[in-house]
């Protein structure tokens, strides 16, 4: 028998006290597709950055769900007619986005999975559920997807200004350090209103939209891009790469990893290997960072020199040296540094995992994209880039490109004699 007592009270660091306003709500906040959530981090290595980035996908997902209630009354209040199914759909779908990332989030996207995007795992997940639920998510499933016939709702879900940016700007922003994140959440949402179905914001919250653009561009460069950052996943990628690479050899020592783990180092899975074979969504449900980070705990003590020397740096935070430019590195460049690691002792066959290159890309708004819409007070509705007076707005459309090339300088003879 249902109980009222599923509807619970968080108190969340960022927003206070938030509820979980429905019973269905709270049966998929308890099941464990969505308490793997607390094993994933939200964002990856940014701790060995910022040491207060500990807040994991769990917390996001509450927070955005958070915000779509907001966001629901708010338009509601505004006159609009939406049905408490509609405002249970919009939160499940919300809280639900992120079910399908994988360990250290958007990281070992390339690396575990062949080209399987996580909201393609998400969505799958969300099926999956809706089966165990007796079809209770099939209209947060076509919010979702978009073909619910009124699109505001996957606006909210999955655009530009939706409530998935609104709460990870803010949440990264207070747990980082960083305070270009705060981007004033609550006054956006009381100036979203509706045209047509479709979402767009109050002219007098243009001053908070250009706000939240800059906050995001900032956030990239100062959190999400950050180059310790990028070493850190850098030199996780070559990890898992090196031993996906000794489990395929199978003439070596064999390499210690949980069978659902090893499952995804052994074999190159595709969106149709998912969709044909439970085995792998199974799986799938099982992992998380702790998989990885014991693993290369056993590992930093196998006997092949390139995954032990790279797992040992990683734990102890020797990380790669990074150059970035706003221009390709030039080929002199990338032979010096390949030099300097032969000179140490390795042998060309195991330079890639120790010289890595890779680029970087930021914009904080792309116009060709599901755009901002700005309603004026003449009724007349235009893009934020037109609306704006921001002297900035074309650096925030601009798509800014950064090179790197992160190298393992001063690596020592010691660690790399049986290289």
């Amino acid at each position: 028998m249902a109980s009222s007592n599923k509807k619970k009270i968080l108190n969340d660091p960022v927003y206070g006290f938030i509820t979980i306003p429905t019973e269905l709500l709270f049966d998929l906040v308890e099941h464990p597709y969505f308490q793997r959530l607390r094993r994933i981090k939200q964002l990856g290595l940014s701790e060995y950055v910022y040491p207060g980035a500990l807040h994991t996908r769990f917390h996001h997902a509450l927070g955005a769900m958070h915000l779509m209630g907001q966001a629901m009354q708010t338009l509601q209040s505004k006159g609009h007619r939406i049905s408490d199914a509609e405002c249970e759909a919009a939160q499940i779908a919300i809280l639900l986005h992120d079910i399908g990332h994988g360990p250290f989030s958007h990281v070992l996207e390339c690396c575990l999975l062949d080209s399987v995007h996580h909201e393609v795992i998400s969505l799958m997940l969300m099926h999956e559920l809706n089966q165990q639920f007796n079809g209770g998510l099939a209209l947060a499933i076509r919010m979702f997807e978009g073909t619910y016939e009124r699109p505001f709702f996957h606006q909210l879900i999955s655009s530009q200004l939706d409530m998935d940016r609104m709460d990870y700007l803010n949440r990264d922003g207070y747990y980082t350090g960083v305070a270009e994140g705060a981007i004033g959440a609550e006054r956006i949402i009381k100036m979203l209103d509706l045209v047509d179905d479709q979402l767009v914001v109050e002219a007098k919250g243009i001053l908070s939209v250009e706000n939240f653009l800059n906050a995001r561009r900032l956030m990239y460069w100062q959190v999400y891009l950050h180059k310790t950052s990028i070493c850190c996943e850098s030199m996780l990628v070559q990890i898992l790469r090196r031993a996906r690479f000794l489990i395929r050899q199978g003439d070596f020592e064999p390499v210690y990893a949980p069978e659902t783990f090893k499952l995804f180092l052994r074999e190159s899975i595709t969106l149709t290997d998912f969709r044909t074979n439970r085995t792998y969504l199974d799986a799938f449900t099982k992992l998380d960072d702790f998989d990885v980070w014991s693993c290369i705990k056993q590992w930093a003590i196998h006997p092949d020199p390139v995954l032990s020397t790279l797992c040992q740096m990683l734990l102890d935070r020797k990380l790669f040296k990074i150059m970035l430019s706003t221009e390709p590195f030039a080929g002199e460049l990338l032979q010096e540094l390949e030099n300097q690691l032969r000179q140490t002792g390795l042998s060309d066959d195991v330079l890639s995992y120790f010289l890595v290159e890779g680029q970087a890309t930021n914009a904080a708004y792309l116009p060709s994209g599901d755009r901002i819409a700005i309603k004026l007070k003449s009724g007349d509705v235009i893009d934020i880039a037109d609306a704006s007076d921001l002297s900035n707005i074309q650096v925030l459309t601009n798509i800014v490109r950064r090179y790197y090339v992160c190298w393992a300088k001063g690596i020592s003879l010691r660690q790399l004699v049986r290289l």
